[in-house]
């Protein structure tokens, strides 16, 4: 993350701020919080503090209630919204190690098995000629030594 991006998990607004982004009266803020439908993050102290990822959710809830969907309805959504989010961000961190794996091994090299056996190294993205060769195999009599 740049300097200048936001983090929208960061736990930056007070109860009264969020309720006012978000068009909600404070109180319906605490309600939701007690049945698990948007959990912000706490102060030491014990306050609420809400992340802007947190007002989005509020706004969602609203609009959700306003359709009618019911708040259990609503609270299944986020929370399989949430997982996508924790899955999406994996992802994420998954791509950036890769990136950085690969970069930190620009020599990386590629083997193959030779005609007679041996170890063949591939330059990156060079492919294998096919043999079209047949070969008998006998396996050795142990008396043959």
């Amino acid at each position: 993350m740049s300097e200048r991006e936001i983090d929208e998990d960061a736990p930056i607004f007070a109860i009264a701020a969020a309720a006012e982004l978000s068009n909600m009266h404070p109180q319906t803020l605490r309600q939701y919080d007690r049945l698990g439908l948007v959990v912000p993050a706490r102060t030491q102290g014990g306050s609420r503090r809400y992340s802007s990822r947190h007002v989005q959710q509020l706004r969602e809830v609203a609009r959700l209630s306003g359709e009618g969907m019911s708040l259990p309805a609503i609270a299944r959504l986020l929370a399989l919204e949430e997982r996508v989010h924790e899955l999406a961000r994996r992802v994420n961190d998954l791509e950036r190690q890769l990136t950085i794996e690969r970069q930190s091994r620009p020599g990386a090299r590629v083997f193959a098995a030779g005609a007679t056996g041996s170890v063949v190294t591939l330059r990156h993205g060079a492919r294998v000629r096919r043999a079209t060769d047949i070969v008998l195999w006998r396996p050795r009599d142990m008396h043959d030594d």
